[in-house]
């Protein structure tokens, strides 16, 4: 069980009715969030088999983290260093602060660059950390309107640096085969180019050099989004290839 994992039961203990998403009337596995009928677990990567030197933190947006859509938890299921914590406009979360001063990590925080001030840095081909520390990536996760208010209402993030890519110029500079168009298809959205927050972050860990992690987390998006979409009246729009391919890229690394 994981950062994720731990505040999905978090939040759950804080609610007095039970959260209604679509499809409520399926009976999910409580970690993958699954139907039970299509659960990855079984093929979820092992624990600590990934190595990386980078973090993610992801401020969730309330009910984001009750969402059996949301795909946050695919990073924590790879990315051992994932932290998670409720975001919130009023109250000081004294464990979030901790974890964003602690020495060994270098905060990022991930976004697009039109939305910086002019004076932010900003990392848009390559991250560049000080010496001696590691990459920690802020996550903004809820809906493209809840991550922009996230943006502007957290400004003990506002001294961190951006770290933001062109979907448009990415196919050229992504050594991951997916290319530069987000396959997320569980969610309707009316812009272009808007990626989940697991695709972004596969992106980023491409960005920082660890091109096989990256690779990684987007095959293991590509089985999520896929067996999600199994157990819903829609026609899957996922990648019937994708636990073959997964399975085969672990077992060439």
């Amino acid at each position: 069980m994981h950062a994720v994992h731990r505040l999905h039961q978090f939040r759950k203990s804080l609610s007095t009715t039970t959260y209604k998403a679509r499809g409520q009337r399926v009976i999910r596995c409580d970690l993958c969030r699954l139907s039970t009928a299509f659960c990855i677990c079984a093929i979820a990567p092992k624990k600590d088999s990934v190595k990386t030197n980078v973090g993610f933190l992801l401020l969730m947006y309330d009910t984001e983290v009750l969402k059996p859509s949301n795909t946050g938890k695919l990073i924590a299921d790879l990315i051992p260093d994932t932290f998670a914590f409720l975001w919130s406009r009023t109250t000081k979360n004294m464990e979030l602060q901790a974890v964003l001063d602690d020495e060994q990590w270098q905060p990022f925080v991930v976004f697009p660059q039109e939305y910086a001030d002019d004076n932010r840095q900003v990392y848009s081909n390559t991250v560049i950390c000080e010496q001696g520390k590691k990459p920690l990536f802020i996550m903004l996760d809820g809906s493209w309107r809840e991550a922009k208010k996230m943006f502007r209402k957290s400004p003990y993030l506002d001294k961190f640096p951006l770290v933001s890519f062109n979907p448009k110029t990415l196919l050229d500079n992504m050594s991951s085969p997916v290319g530069a168009d987000s396959r997320y298809t569980v969610r309707k959205t009316t812009l272009e180019h808007q990626f989940s927050t697991a695709e972004v972050a596969a992106r980023v860990l491409d960005m920082f050099g660890e091109k096989a992690n990256g690779q990684l987390l987007d095959l293991w998006f590509d089985v999520f989004n896929y067996q999600y979409q199994k157990s819903v009246c829609q026609r899957n729009k996922g990648n019937p290839n994708a636990i073959e391919n997964y399975v085969e890229f672990l077992n060439d690394k």
